[in-house]
C-alpha cells in the first residue's frame, strides 16, 4: 500500500501486519482453489486486496481512473461475472451498467451491496431543499433556487440495511444509467463508512470460503486500525482550515460525505453522477459566490471532464487549486492509489490550496 504522508501519518504499507501469516500450505493447489471476486470498481478493489489477500483472485471492472457512472461492459466482463464466486458492488445504484450486465451473463454469484449498514446522507430534492435551506440559516446566503448540489456537514443521514442475491443497485431492472435513488452512493468517502464495507467483505469472504475466515477477519481488523489512523488525521488537517474557509467547489457532488464527516462544504455544478448535466443556473449561482468570496478553493476530479471547472476559473480568476480523487483510485504511479493514499491526498490538497499564502 503506497502512501504519500500528507497528512503525517505513519507510513501505511500495502501488506498489513496480520497478512504476513498468510497459510502455507500447498501453495499451487490452494491457488487453484482461489475464491473468484469480482469487484466493480477500483476502491472496492483496494479494499478486497487487504481483506482476502492470497485466498483472492479479483478482477475489477472498473479500474483506475475510471467512471463507474458511465461505464460501458466489455464482453470480457460478462465472462468473468459469469465465472465469479462473488461480486462486490458499492450499490445504491452507484453502479447503472451491474444490473443488465448481471442479467446478460447468466451469473449466478451472489452480489454483496457494501454500503449495507452505513449511515447515509439522502439523495432527494426534499432533503436536498432542506440541507439549503439549513445552509442559508446557517451562512446567511440562499441556494434554494440555484439547483447546485452542495452538503455542508448537516446531518441528514439515514441507515441502509438491504442485501441482495441478485442483481444489485435495490433490485433496479432499467437499463439506464440515470436512476441514482434515494441516497447518495459515495459513502466511502466517510472514513467509518469505509469500516463498514471492509467489515460487510469480510464477512461475505468468509461466508463464501469458511477454511479462510480467520485470516479474512484478522486482516480486517488490522487494516480497520489503519483507517482509524487514517479518520484522525483527517481531522487533524481540517481542524488547520478555519472554519469560515472550509467551502470549495469541486466538478460533481461526490464529496457530500467528507464534508459531513469532517466539517467542509462541497459545492458541485454537478449532480451525484458525472452523468448530470450542470444547469446554467447553477453555474451562475457558483460563480456569484465566488466572486463575493463565499468560495476558498476549486479542485478538478480525476473521473470528471475539466472543462467546466476550468470555464469557472476562467470567469471568477479563481486558481484550481489541484486534482481530487473522488470515484476512483489514480494509476500505481499516481498520489491516489490506494484508499488511504487518496483519503490523505484529498485532505492535503483541499488544506493546502486554502491556507497555503
Amino acid at each position: 500500500m503506497r502512501c504519500n504522508n500528507r497528512l503525517g501519518l505513519g507510513k501505511l504499507s500495502a501488506v498489513t501486519g496480520m497478512a504476513a501469516f498468510m497459510w502455507m500450505a500447498a501453495a499451487s493447489h490452494a491457488k487453484a482453489e482461489n475464491l473468484k471476486v469480482i469487484s466493480t470498481f477500483s476502491i472496492v478493489s483496494d479494499f478486497a486486496r487487504i481483506v482476502g489477500g492470497e485466498h483472492i483472485s479479483l478482477t475489477t471492472l472498473v479500474g483506475p481512473d475510471g467512471d463507474a457512472h458511465a461505464y460501458e461492459p466489455r464482453p470480457a466482463d460478462a465472462v468473468a461475472l459469469r465465472n465469479a464466486d462473488l461480486v462486490l458492488a458499492n450499490g445504491l445504484h452507484f453502479e447503472g451498467f451491474l444490473p443488465r450486465l448481471w442479467r446478460a451473463s447468466g451469473a449466478t454469484a451472489p452480489i454483496v451491496e457494501l454500503a449495507r449498514g452505513a449511515r447515509l446522507l439522502r439523495n432527494t430534492p426534499v432533503d436536498r431543499d432542506e440541507d439549503t435551506a439549513h445552509s442559508a440559516g446557517a451562512h446567511g446566503h440562499d441556494h434554494a433556487h440555484a439547483h447546485m448540489h452542495h452538503h455542508d456537514g448537516h446531518d441528514h443521514d439515514h441507515a441502509h440495511d438491504h442485501d441482495h442475491d441478485g442483481p444489485a443497485e435495490g433490485g433496479d431492472t432499467s437499463d439506464h444509467h440515470h436512476h441514482h435513488g434515494e441516497y447518495d452512493p459515495h459513502a466511502w468517502q466517510a472514513v467509518g463508512n469505509a469500516k463498514i464495507y471492509v467489515d460487510n467483505i469480510a464477512k461475505a469472504f468468509c461466508k463464501a470460503d469458511g477454511q479462510a475466515c480467520p485470516r479474512y477477519r484478522a486482516n480486517a481488523r488490522a487494516y480497520k486500525e489503519r483507517l482509524d489512523a487514517l479518520d484522525r488525521s483527517i481531522r487533524e488537517a481540517v481542524a488547520r482550515i478555519p472554519p469560515d474557509r472550509r467551502t470549495v467547489i469541486t466538478s460533481h457532488d461526490a464529496f457530500g460525505y467528507l464534508g459531513r464527516e469532517y466539517g467542509l462544504r462541497f459545492l458541485a455544478p454537478q449532480g451525484i453522477s458525472t452523468e448530470s448535466e450542470a444547469s446554467a443556473a447553477g453555474v451562475a449561482a457558483l460563480i456569484r459566490q465566488i466572486k463575493s468570496n463565499k468560495a476558498s478553493a476549486l479542485f478538478l476530479e480525476n473521473v470528471s471532464n475539466p472543462r467546466l471547472v476550468e470555464r469557472i476559473a476562467a470567469e471568477t480568476g479563481m486558481k484550481i487549486g489541484g486534482k481530487l480523487y473522488s470515484d476512483a483510485l489514480s494509476t500505481e504511479s499516481g498520489p491516489a492509489a490506494t484508499y488511504l493514499d487518496m483519503m490523505q491526498h484529498n485532505v492535503a490538497t483541499i488544506r493546502d490550496a486554502i491556507i497555503t499564502p
